[in-house]
């Protein structure tokens, strides 16, 4: 099915500044077939009412990002709630569970709802429990229905969770349905965004409800146990998490590497409780396979160690190893950009941008920045969308090799590859390892 001018204008947009499209994905995806297959089983587990987790591992370039967002949107077109989140320095570490909890639902997106979808999801459960009542004879004009509702929406919780869930957040459920039908929107809204993990929700709104304070990081999971209750209450088939770059923990400090990483063995550890969630995260072999990383924490390495036999990798392992691009693959990719480019001369375009323009593109690009795997590949696709949108402007214009120069405007993590640097300061106790420590 071709993609709509929205989503193709959105893929070239983002590959103008080196990033990866949100949409519009699998039109250009090459050379994966196989790893994202692993991922449709991970996805149809999951559906069946595993709590599982994967992790995909690949150097820098090797499209893990790619495949990551490609995930959320094979996930949410079968039927799942999808968040992607992004780890960075300052404002997601692995052993403050509230932290990750507000990422994981300030992120929440379904093919309906692409971001911020609690709300929805939330109203789309009140409404499935309303129609079941219905069905079963119940009229919605009655006096009693709205208490009938909230009855309903407890007996789920409960069996959905196992009575597992804080009070505090029944409290706050219940709370904002009801007041959504005295038409108490705004009040409503704030305790939708207290659910979410804000810490700055009016001590009004929480009185309302009957609670104090935040979420914190102690019931955290628990709430996460909520969320995913009411997702596959709304008629989802469950939730997909994201991390992507969790390569991100090595620049920090010693102490946040430690409780990060026993952060993210707990959360390996609780997977199984909780049915129909996916965690992926993305990460390096340096993350993976040294001692700074997980290879640090003995107890979490032990649990997702990466193995391969001569040179084979089961894709069904912990670690879903990704394949650097090659010059072949780049080509490929080039070619099916070409054609979904959207130019007002599709004749002119391509006689213009031939494959064997394409060819030497790859030749010139990969031998600019020295075939440095993790810097080829976004600068390869910028300097291509720059051609294809030079070609559209000027119809004079025929491009050629060095015509335009390769300028690459390298990030630090590609700076630093280029100059054979570690992308951090390396510390005298990398070697040493972690002990294990729970929160």
């Amino acid at each position: 099915m071709p993609l709509s001018q929205r989503d193709t204008e959105h893929v070239f947009q983002s590959l103008r500044g080196g990033t990866v499209p949100e949409r519009g994905l699998e039109t250009f995806a090459v050379g994966i077939e196989r790893e994202r297959g692993e991922l449709h089983r991970m996805l149809d587990l999951a559906r069946n009412g595993e709590g599982s987790v994967k992790f995909l591992r690949g150097g820098y370039g090797c499209g893990k990002t790619f495949l990551a967002r490609l995930t959320t949107v094979d996930a949410q077109e079968r039927g799942f709630a999808t968040s992607f989140v992004v780890v960075s320095d300052n404002d997601l570490h692995f052993h403050r569970f509230d932290n990750v909890y507000r990422k994981v639902v300030g992120n929440l997106g379904t093919s309906a709802c692409p971001l911020g979808a609690l709300a929805d999801i939330l109203d789309r459960w009140v409404a499935s429990v309303e129609e079941s009542l219905i069905a079963l004879g119940k009229d919605p004009d009655a006096p009693g229905f709205d208490a009938a509702v909230l009855a309903k929406l407890d007996e789920e919780l409960v069996a959905r969770t196992s009575n597992e869930v804080p009070a505090d957040f029944v409290r706050v459920v219940r709370t904002i349905f009801e007041l959504k039908q005295k038409g108490q929107l705004a009040d409503a809204s704030a305790l939708l965004s207290w659910l979410s993990g804000s810490e700055n929700v009016a001590a009004g709104a929480k009185k309302l409800a009957g609670i104090k304070g935040e979420i914190q990081s102690t019931d955290a999971l628990a709430y996460l146990r909520g969320i995913l209750a009411i997702v596959k209450g709304a008629g989802y088939a469950g939730l997909v998490i994201i991390i992507d770059e969790a390569e991100t923990i090595l620049r920090m400090k010693a102490d946040v590497r430690q409780k990060s990483l026993n952060g993210m063995r707990q959360i390996l550890d609780a997977a199984s409780g909780f049915p129909g969630l996916l965690w992926v995260f993305t990460g390096t072999p340096d993350f993976f396979d040294t001692n700074r990383g997980v290879k640090g924490l003995q107890p979490l390495h032990e649990r997702i160690q990466f193995t391969q036999v001569d040179g084979f990798a089961p894709l069904k392992q912990p670690q879903l190893a990704l394949k650097p691009f090659d010059l072949k693959r780049l080509k490929e990719v080039g070619m099916k950009l070409r054609s979904m480019y959207p130019t007002t001369d599709r004749r002119r375009f391509e006689v213009t941008v031939t494959p064997d323009y394409l060819d030497s593109l790859v030749q010139e690009v990969s031998s600019g920045l020295r075939a440095d795997v993790g810097v080829v590949p976004r600068q390869f696709l910028r300097r291509l969308v720059s051609v294809f949108d030079i070609v559209e402007q000027e119809p004079e214009f025929r491009p050629a090799p060095g015509k335009p120069p390769i300028e690459p405007a390298l990030t630090h993590t590609e700076a630093s590859l280029r100059e054979g640097k570690p992308e951090y300061d390396p510390d005298p106790g990398d070697n040493q390892g972690y002990e294990v420590v729970n929160f």
